[in-house]
């Protein structure tokens, strides 16, 4: 319960704080800071992997990552930007400029750019949780070639974040969040119908690459206005997260009938529903300085 409650503060906390990094700095680079989550993800499993290797029992390895986190944080704030709040002069972001949450969950832009971040938070889940088994299950291959699957995956999402920057400043949000949710759709078509375990891979790449933008992207566009900011990354986020609470069940369920592979082809629909609402992303008028 702590442990969740935390990282879900912390999680509004630190898109907050990138794009106010984003917006000082005049690049998307978004991105690249969710590029960090991806390592992170990496360095978890990998310490996950040495652990078991050394016997290193539960309690120690757990006691170890959390303590290290909590050093790093108290390190990086340092460094930090000064709260908003704390700098303006004319009371505007600390005050009257705020806005309620019941008012943020009543704006069509927010909700639209909500139902995006939850329609790429389903693509890029179901990989962290259904791609490895789709592999062994659809293509009756071994756990280290489904484990392979799932690195592919990772390894294209990771790459994609990090030369995000100069794609966006090029090209701008929309047009690269069509081209994110087109490669998806694509991508886990591919995956879910192709006759052999190669085109599948292929598949996967083109899904990593697709699933790559949309959160940080929408979370850099529900920040647009520094003094509503909060609130629409709240709401945003908790749209976002509904995947992480009904995208494992349902597809499980759907597994059951068709296979784990086939019922990964079910992520199409929310794809599609995506690729509609990518406009709703293009900077409101008088937002952030961030080219898009």
């Amino acid at each position: 319960f702590f442990y969740i409650a935390g990282t879900s503060f912390w999680d509004v906390g630190m898109n907050l704080h990138g794009a106010q990094v984003e917006q000082a700095a005049g690049r998307a680079i978004m991105p690249i800071f969710h590029a960090g989550f991806s390592v992170g993800t990496i360095a978890g499993a990998l310490s996950g992997w040495g652990a078991e290797r050394l016997h290193v029992g539960l309690v120690p390895h757990v006691a170890a990552i959390a303590l290290l986190a909590v050093v790093a944080v108290f390190v990086c704030l340092r460094y930090f930007l000064p709260d908003p709040a704390e700098v303006t002069n004319d009371g505007e972001a600390g005050g009257a400029g705020r806005m309620r949450a019941v008012d943020a969950w009543r704006e069509p832009r927010t909700l639209l750019i909500g139902v995006m971040v939850l329609a790429f938070s389903l693509t890029e889940g179901a990989a962290n949780d259904w791609l490895a088994l789709g592999v062994v299950d659809g293509f009756s291959a071994d756990n280290a070639t489904g484990a392979l699957g799932f690195a592919l995956f990772v390894t294209l999402m990771t790459g994609t974040r990090l030369a995000a920057m100069r794609l966006l400043d090029r090209y701008g949000r929309v047009a690269i969040l069509r081209s994110c949710a087109a490669l998806a759709i694509l991508g886990l078509a591919l995956f879910a119908f192709a006759p052999v375990l190669p085109l599948a891979l292929v598949g996967v790449a083109l899904w990593g690459v697709g699933a790559a933008l949309g959160f940080p992207v929408g979370m850099s566009a529900a920040s647009d206005d520094p003094a509503r900011a909060a609130v629409r990354v709240s709401v945003v986020s908790t749209i976002g997260y509904v995947a992480f609470l009904a995208g494992p069940p349902v597809l499980g369920l759907l597994a059951e009938w068709v296979g784990y592979r086939h019922a990964l082809a079910f992520l199409l629909v929310p794809l599609v529903v995506a690729l509609a609402v990518v406009p709703a992303a293009r900077p409101a008028p008088g937002g952030a300085t961030v080219k898009a």
